[in-house]
């Protein structure tokens, strides 16, 4: 029997408030419960969102958390993993990935190129996040076209969203797992009544990842027999600081961060990764006493990213990016039964690659969107419409072999209509439509090179217009004190779907056609394309036998299709089902998850079925008290059975050298002080 490696799995540092705490550790006064408010989406704070919103916090984030945000948010309802090895990994949402999904930092761009590439890991440590927030479907509203799939928005309290009276924070230790990851974090918060001052930092690494004994493929060709991915080894590093100064009349906060991380890009088996970010936030809000708006909100950052790609000792191709983000959102006061809030983005984004393997030329991306979203009651139910306008103008300068400067400009419209409904006790309906467009992205408008993460030869297209696309999304959702249960339908239809598909030959390096010995062309072009499926979830509690009983499931499934071609669209997950099991008693909670994955047969010509999967899961908890402080200690035993399975949302020049990973023993300590 394979042995069992010791780790210390991901433990959420800044959560502590949202924890409940032992006895002894309480104050006098009982705890309130209180509902959390979504933010993602939902600039007016309503308890109620029409669009399917999943909320990661508290203990859930604690158990859930990895070392990427795509292996943190897997297997919620809808949401998949790009999955390119255990360092760089996006969310895929309902089968749209890349610059179709906007990844938020604090509801602000992360100004880095993760969307550019498979290989380029998304800047933000899961570690240090306090909630983790997902919207599936179109939010092209607030957030513009490249959300058009949908927002992964991370939350920290790294600009203090209020008054601090007491010193206090959290310190986490992690150990072992598939990677044998070797982790520590700690976040310090102090203030006073008017002023609070944030303080954190988080270090990991680890080693190679470990995988149930298979035979990886490269190229197409088996590579020796194996029971870890190669060159898979990472070490990541992040800090902050920041504070906030609180005003009779609002708020005011700065914050500077750092992240930087070297990890093996297990396409290739001598290339390294050293990525790098820094940068600068400022957040403020203010209420006001008279005139049409009640509430101003403004965010500001800048940010300047670096990646390089070193092969043995030599700095193969620079990536690198600088850039800025300005929001302001005005919430006004009721205009009869209107209430609702204007807002305005504007975004810079400088792009540079230099080296050898630079497939995409520097350029410059500006955007400038205003937008409106109104709300109103209807009945017992309310009804909410908006639209965004926006402008994108995406500048090439050229050289080389990408020829003269170009510059391309797209006025883009996007518009929505949703609402919610109660039907009965405890019973509600959501439906939503909504139109948006999209801009071609810079490697969409000006790729040209072979791209090493693909192992394939892209090649823009300058003359892509817009892309389209309609959406629609259904929900039936009943609510009972502990027992609650959503089923939902979406679909979305692209009269323009930017695709980048097989040329059908092979090239050199230049681009040249080659009889053998290159690589595919692969070209960037506006097809039909369309996406539809479904999504449940249902979880109660009941109390029995001294324990409370806490049964749960999800499923989800996305059919997608290239209309233009009649085939599927590929790298999209199978339908998949959770079911889980939590029991509760005293300070201990045990828990037992089964994952199904169904096979997934559904992919384009070039690419492989991937063969279905069952995972089983444990997890058990315990809080107690150490030295007067609330702690947390915590082991996990994932993939109990060393399943040997495949991620059908990678890139197939990826998924046969990086199975999930194999079985791994995991435990994580966390003080509360």
């Amino acid at each position: 029997m394979k042995s069992l490696a010791l780790t210390l799995s991901p433990v959420a540092l800044a959560c502590a408030a949202a924890l409940p705490r032992p006895a002894a550790a309480q104050s006098e006064s009982p705890p309130v419960a209180v509902e959390r408010i979504v933010i993602t989406g939902n600039p007016l704070g309503s308890e109620r969102t029409t669009q399917p919103v999943s909320v990661l916090a508290g203990d859930e984030l604690v158990m859930r958390r990895g070392s990427t945000l795509g292996d943190t948010l897997d297997t919620l309802p809808g949401v998949s993993q790009t999955g390119f090895g255990p360092n760089a990994s996006r969310p895929v949402i309902r089968g749209l990935d890349g610059d179709r999904l906007r990844v938020l930092d604090n509801s602000g761009s992360t100004l880095d190129a993760s969307a550019l590439s498979y290989d380029h890991a998304v800047p933000l440590d899961p570690l240090v996040a306090t909630g983790i927030e997902v919207l599936r479907g179109p939010a092209a509203l607030l957030y513009g076209g490249n959300a058009v799939g949908g927002v992964v928005n991370v939350l920290d309290n790294r600009i203090p969203q209020a008054p601090v009276t007491r010193t206090g924070g959290a310190a986490e230790l992690r150990l072992g797992g598939a990677a044998d990851e070797r982790a520590g974090a700690a976040v310090l918060e102090t203030g006073g009544n008017a002023w609070a001052l944030h303080l954190d930092a988080a270090a990991r690494n680890t080693s190679d990842l470990k995988v149930p004994d298979h035979t990886p493929v490269a190229d197409g060709e088996p590579l020796a027999r194996t029971d870890e991915v190669r060159n898979s080894a990472a070490q990541t590093r992040s800090a902050a600081v920041g504070g906030s100064w609180f005003l009779p009349g609002g708020r005011v906060g700065l914050t500077v961060d750092h992240y930087d991380s070297s990890y093996g890009t297990v396409a290739e088996s001598d290339v390294t990764i050293l990525m790098r970010r820094n940068q600068v936030r400022a957040e403020g809000e203010w209420r006001l006493d008279d005139g049409l708006f009640s509430n101003l909100k403004l965010q500001a950052r800048g940010a300047d990213y670096e990646h390089r790609e070193v092969e043995g000792s030599e700095v193969g191709t620079v990536f690198s990016s600088r850039g800025g983000e300005l929001r302001l959102e005005a919430r006004h006061r009721a205009l009869g039964p209107l209430r609702g809030v204007l807002g305005v983005q504007a975004e810079k984004f400088d792009f540079s690659a230099l080296g050898e393997e630079a497939f995409v030329p520097d350029t410059t991306t500006r955007r400038l969107g205003l937008f409106a979203l109104e709300e109103m009651d209807a009945g017992p139910g309310t009804v909410s419409a908006g639209a965004r306008v926006e402008r994108a103008d995406v500048d090439s300068d050229g050289g080389g072999r990408f020829g003269a400067s170009r510059s391309r400009g797209f006025t883009l419209f996007s518009a929505s209509l949703g609402t919610t409904m109660p039907l009965a006790p405890g019973w509600s309906v959501n439906a939503n439509l909504a139109s948006t467009e999209r801009a071609p992205t810079y490697f969409e408008l000006y790729a040209d090179g072979v791209h090493a993460a693909t192992g394939a030869y892209e090649q823009g297209n300058p003359a892509l217009d817009a892309e389209r696309g309609v959406s629609a999304d259904l929900a039936l959702q009943w609510k009972s004190g502990n027992s609650k249960l959503r089923a939902g339908l979406f679909t979305t239809r692209f009269s323009r779907f930017i695709s980048l598909d097989s040329a059908k030959v092979s090239v050199d390096e230049d681009g040249n056609a080659v009889g053998s010995g290159g690589v595919p062309l692969y070209r960037f072009d506006a097809v039909k394309a369309r996406l539809h499926g479904a999504e449940l979830e249902a979880q109660t509690a009941i109390d029995a036998a001294g324990w409370r009983w806490a049964p749960s499931a999800s499923a989800d499934f996305t059919r997608a299709s290239n209309l233009t071609t009649d085939e599927p669209l590929p790298r999209v997950a199978p339908w998949r089902v959770t079911l889980a099991l939590a029991a509760s008693r005293a300070d201990w909670t045990l828990r037992a998850e089964v994952r199904h994955a169904g096979r997934q047969s559904r992919v384009p010509d070039g690419d492989t079925p991937t063969e279905a999967y069952t995972l089983l899961n444990l997890a058990a908890s315990y809080r107690f008290t150490l030295a007067g402080r609330d702690a947390l200690w915590y082991l996990k035993l994932d993939n109990a059975t060393d399943r040997l399975a495949y991620n059908a949302t990678a890139i197939e020049t990826i998924r046969g050298l990086s199975p999930l990973p194999g079985r791994a023993l995991a435990t994580g300590l966390r003080l509360d002080f």
